[in-house]
C-alpha cells in the first residue's frame, strides 16, 4: 500500500484514540465534581454500562461480519461517536435525576459507537492485505496515529479550560475531527480487500461465534495476548502514583507520559522492520525482554531520580510500540493462514473485549493488593513505598515472563518462523 493510503487508512484511529481517555480520566470528575452527581449513584451507573459495554463486543464482531463492507459500519458509528461525545460533555439537564438519565442514554451510544468503530477499523486493516509484511505496517501506521491522538487529548481539554467548559470545547472539536478523520479514511483507503475475504453475510450467528473460539490457534494467541496486556496495564493503573509518590515528581507527570508515548509510536518502524527480519512472535519477545529489563530498573528507583525514570518511559514505550503493532497483526495471520479471511470481526470483537478486561483485571488486581500491603495514596511509609515498587515493577515482570513462556510454548516454531 502507498503510505498515503496507509496514513488514509490509519487517520481514523486518531479520534478512536482520542475519545478513550475522556471517557475513563475525565469523565466520572466531570459528573461527580463538576456537575455534582452523588459518586455512589455515579459508580453504579458507570459499572453497569461498562459491563454491558464488554458483553456486547462479540456480538458487534458477528453483527460486523454478517453486515458486509467495513466501510458501511464506519460510517454508521462515526457520526454517532460525534454526537454522543458532544452530548456527553455538553448535558442539556441540570437536576441530578436528569443528569444521570442523560448520561446514561449519552454514554450508551459513544460505548455502542465506540465498539462499533473499533472493531470494524481492525477487522479492516487485518483484511486489507494478505502479507504478513504488510499487516504490520498497516497496525503499526494506526496504532502510531493512534498514540498521537492520546497525546492530543490528554493535553487539550486542560489546554481548552478544564471542566470549566473545556470538555465541552473538546467534544466539539472532537466531533468535527472525528467526521473529516473518518471522511479521509473512507474516501482516500482502498476497498479491494482480498478476494479470499469472507463476511459471512449469511452466516448463523452461532457459528460465527463460535469459529473463533473453536480456533486453538486463537486461543492460544489470547491467553498470551491477555497476560502480557494485565502486564502493560498494571503499571498504567499505577504510574501516576508512582511518580507522585516515590519518586516525588508529580509537576512532571506530564513529561514522564509524553516522553512514554511519543516513544512507543517513534519504535513502531522498528519493530515493522524486526518483525519483518526475525518474525513476529521473536520481536515481540524482544519486546518483553526490554520492557522486563525498564521494569525491574524502575522498582530500584528513589526519590528524585527523575532522569533515570526517564530513560525508562522512553525503552518502556518503545516495547509499547511493539505491544501495539506486532498481536493484532498476528492475529490477522491466524485469522488468514488458510488462505481465507473468514470472520474478521468476529475474532476482533472477542479481541476488544480481551483489551477491555485487561484494564479491568489490571484495576482488580493491583489497587486491591496495595490497599492489603498497607499502602494509601500521598502516604510516606517506606514500607508502604517499597510495595508500591513492588506492585508497580515487579508484578508486571512476572506476568511479562509469563506471556513470553506462553509464546514460546503455544506458538509452533514452524508457524511463527513464516509470520514476517
Amino acid at each position: 500500500m502507498p503510505v498515503t493510503a496507509l496514513l488514509a487508512y490509519g487517520a481514523f484511529g486518531m479520534p478512536l484514540a482520542m475519545a478513550a481517555l475522556p471517557l475513563y480520566v475525565h469523565l466520572p470528575k466531570f459528573y461527580g465534581d463538576h456537575l455534582g452527581v452523588d459518586l455512589a449513584l455515579l459508580g453504579g451507573v458507570l459499572l453497569a454500562l461498562r459491563l454491558a459495554d464488554g458483553v456486547i463486543d462479540p456480538l458487534l464482531g458477528v453483527l460486523s461480519d454478517r453486515g458486509g463492507p467495513r466501510k458501511r459500519w464506519l460510517a454508521l458509528a462515526a457520526p454517532l461517536l460525534a454526537f454522543g461525545m458532544v452530548a456527553l460533555f455538553l448535558p442539556v439537564p441540570r437536576g441530578e435525576a436528569g443528569l444521570v438519565i442523560w448520561l446514561a442514554a449519552a454514554l450508551a451510544v459513544v460505548y455502542f459507537a465506540f465498539s462499533l468503530a473499533t472493531i470494524n477499523h481492525n477487522a479492516w486493516g487485518a483484511e486489507l492485505s494478505a502479507d504478513p509484511v504488510e499487516r504490520t505496517r498497516i497496525t503499526a501506521v494506526r496504532e502510531g496515529l493512534a498514540l498521537c491522538g492520546v497525546v492530543v487529548a490528554a493535553v487539550l481539554p486542560s489546554f481548552l479550560g478544564g471542566d470549566d467548559g473545556g470538555l465541552g470545547r473538546f467534544a466539539i472539536l472532537f466531533a468535527g475531527f472525528t467526521l473529516v478523520c473518518v471522511a479521509i479514511t473512507l474516501r482516500l483507503t482502498p476497498s479491494g480487500a482480498p478476494p479470499a475475504v469472507a463476511h459471512g453475510t449469511h452466516a448463523r450467528w452461532r457459528d460465527l461465534i463460535a469459529r473463533p473460539l473453536g480456533d486453538a490457534l486463537f486461543r492460544k494467541l489470547l491467553v498470551v495476548f491477555m497476560l502480557n496486556g494485565i502486564a502493560a496495564a498494571i503499571p498504567a493503573t499505577l504510574v501516576l502514583f508512582y511518580i507522585a509518590d516515590v519518586l516525588g515528581a508529580e509537576s512532571r507527570q506530564g513529561l514522564f507520559l509524553t516522553l512514554y508515548f511519543i516513544s512507543g509510536a517513534a519504535g513502531m518502524p522498528v519493530w515493522v522492520r524486526l518483525s519483518a527480519r526475525i518474525g513476529k512472535p521473536q520481536a515481540w519477545l524482544a519486546a518483553m525482554g526490554i520492557a522486563i529489563a525498564a521494569f525491574i530498573w524502575a522498582s530500584r528507583l528513589a526519590a528524585g531520580d527523575t532522569t533515570a525514570f526517564a530513560v525508562i518511559c522512553v525503552l518502556s514505550g518503545l516495547a509499547l510500540g511493539a505491544d501495539l503493532a506486532l498481536p493484532p497483526s498476528l492475529l490477522a495471520d491466524v485469522i488468514g493462514r488458510r488462505g481465507r479471511m473468514e470472520g474478521t470481526g468476529s475474532h476482533f470483537g472477542l479481541w476488544t473485549l480481551a483489551t477491555k478486561l485487561n484494564l479491568a483485571l489490571a484495576a482488580g488486581i493491583a489497587l486491591p493488593l496495595l490497599e492489603a500491603l498497607g499502602y494509601k495514596p500521598g502516604g510516606r511509609d517506606p514500607v508502604a513505598l517499597t510495595a508500591l515498587a513492588i506492585v508497580y515493577a515487579f508484578v508486571p515482570c512476572v506476568l511479562k515472563l509469563g506471556a513470553g513462556a506462553a509464546l514460546l510454548w503455544f506458538l509452533p516454531t514452524a508457524l511463527s518462523r513464516s509470520w514476517r
